[in-house]
């Protein structure tokens, strides 16, 4: 993915001279707790995931970032950097494992796919090019002996373009896979030059082979997109097929009982977070699936300020509904180093008869006024979690974070049933649902990251570095809810 956040960047990147990332070392990363990774040099950022998993490892590729995509004359100078896990617990980092060379032609290592066949390991990606002052994608593969650590590129390269009918600037990031008889597969992201309806040219190119070299072009399985549908992923999960994709960093889901449609477009898009871009999967151990994305910094760390590409690694956890749909929580492996803490006494600042604590349990009859109770000095970094039960239908509920006091009131988490969103601070997530039964309500706070789980099936991210309150306030608006079981938990950094 390169495109969605193009407006963006470019206006952080103008400039800057930052060419192609050779002090990047792996040695000095950290190993554990790889939420919210980024490589510790202040200059380097994660970009696009690529996860693969393959014969008891967790490969992670991700493209090495400086200066949120200024490389080479702001068209990347990306790299495929490797880190790999057997546990999701333990981790190891490596050199680049596919680079920029000597070519003057290549301006980037787009992002990509690989796969396992034999003795070798394939990666297919695009490669960046400015020919005659003209930016252009072309397709490009390289093969490891090495179990997938290091890349050689192979011949002719690049080995395919753009069809004609699509925009040459717009073909990139390759999902390779191989079906049940044995026919490789090429999903490739474009946009058709004159689309049907204007705006919707976005498809994938389906390119098919028997050896990995040789392709040749076959029906689309998506068209009539918004946008280039960018970093497609496709997999069959039990009895169903999924195909993800993104435009403008937010990644769309469709599910089929067939191999290549008709698809279904779910109601829940669990995979849509704003700072969650690009999410990409693979499995894992006991039929479980890891779903990855990068989080994108904000400009100029400003709690207002617009996405820029290139920023931190997300992971989160995809499990199945018993109807096929997708539901995402928190991957526990990677979560920041915690542990409990004490609740501090809960303080009311409303009314006797509007709200009251029993045994730890807040209890809010707001019907037609708002009810308020707080958490005074809590940690710089904490998780914190909660039973939530409304009593009817109520106007919104949720917390204050990071406040000071009733006026310096924070970040706003906000659930609303009526129309079935989650709001934290300045970013949303739609088509929520069960916001009118019991909640599950988890919170981390930690840094700039506000990371929230509903019920542990939808999870929305902030990144909001500006204020730094150490208390925090429950409210409900316009409706009766009893809120239970408030743990903490300190993050140690």
């Amino acid at each position: 993915m390169k495109k969605g956040l193009l407006a963006t960047f470019l206006l952080v990147t103008i400039s800057s001279f930052a060419q192609v990332v050779k002090d990047y070392n792996p040695a000095i990363q950290r190993t554990t707790h790889m939420q919210y990774f980024k490589p510790v040099e202040e200059h380097l950022f994660s970009g696009d995931c690529m996860p693969y998993y393959h014969n008891g490892t967790f490969y992670l590729y991700w493209l090495l970032d400086e200066g949120h995509h200024a490389g080479l004359g702001g068209l990347g100078g990306h790299q495929w950097a490797l880190s790999t896990t057997t546990d999701l617990i333990n981790w190891k980092h490596y050199p680049v494992a596919l680079g920029i060379e000597n070519e003057e032609w290549e301006k980037s290592i787009c992002t990509g796919s690989v796969i396992a066949e034999g003795d070798k390991f394939y990666a297919f990606y695009a490669t960046r090019v400015k020919e005659n002052e003209r930016v252009h994608e072309q397709l490009s593969y390289a093969i490891s002996t090495d179990g997938g650590y290091t890349y050689q590129k192979q011949e002719p390269n690049p080995f395919y373009y753009a069809p004609e009918e699509c925009i040459s600037r717009d073909f990139r990031d390759p999902k390779v896979f191989k079906d049940e008889n044995g026919l490789f597969h090429l999903f490739i992201p474009g946009n058709l030059k004159e689309p049907s309806l204007d705006g919707f040219g976005g498809y994938l190119v389906h390119l098919t082979s028997t050896d990995l070299k040789n392709w040749k072009e076959v029906e689309s399985p998506l068209k009539g997109q918004r946008g280039t549908p960018e970093c497609a992923d496709y997999f069959k999960w039990n009895d169903w097929y999924y195909l993800l994709y993104s435009i403008g960093g937010h990644t769309y889901y469709l599910m089929s009982k067939d191999t290549y449609g008709p698809w279904i477009y779910p109601e829940s898009q669990a995979l849509i977070e704003y700072f969650g871009s690009v999410y990409k999967t693979a499995g894992f151990k006991d039929g479980r699936r890891i779903a990855v994305a990068y989080s994108p910094c904000r400009k100029d760390d400003k709690d207002n300020g617009d996405r820029i590409w290139g920023g931190t690694i997300l992971l989160r956890e995809v499990y199945q509904e018993p109807d096929g749909t997708l539901a995402t929580k928190f991957l526990k492996e990677v979560l920041p180093a915690m542990h409990p803490i004490a609740t501090p006494a809960i303080q009311i600042s409303s009314p006797a008869n509007i709200v009251s604590v029993s045994n730890g349990n807040i209890t809010m009859n707001a019907s037609g006024d708002i009810g308020v109770a707080s958490l005074p000095d809590l940690p710089d970094n904490y998780r914190i979690s909660m039973k939530i039960e409304p009593k009817g239908n109520y106007e919104e509920l949720g917390l204050f974070l990071r406040a000071t006091d009733g006026r310096k009131n924070g970040y706003r988490l906000e659930l609303n049933p009526d129309n079935q969103t989650v709001l934290m601070h300045n970013t949303s997530i739609h088509g929520v649902e069960g916001l009118d039964e019991p909640i599950l309500l988890d919170v981390i706070v930690n840094g700039e990251f506000f990371d929230v789980s509903i019920n542990n099936k939808r999870c929305v991210l902030n990144r909001l570095p500006e204020q730094k309150g150490k208390n925090l306030f429950f409210y409900v608006k316009n409706g009766n809810a009893v809120i239970r079981d408030i743990q903490i938990k300190e993050i140690k950094n």
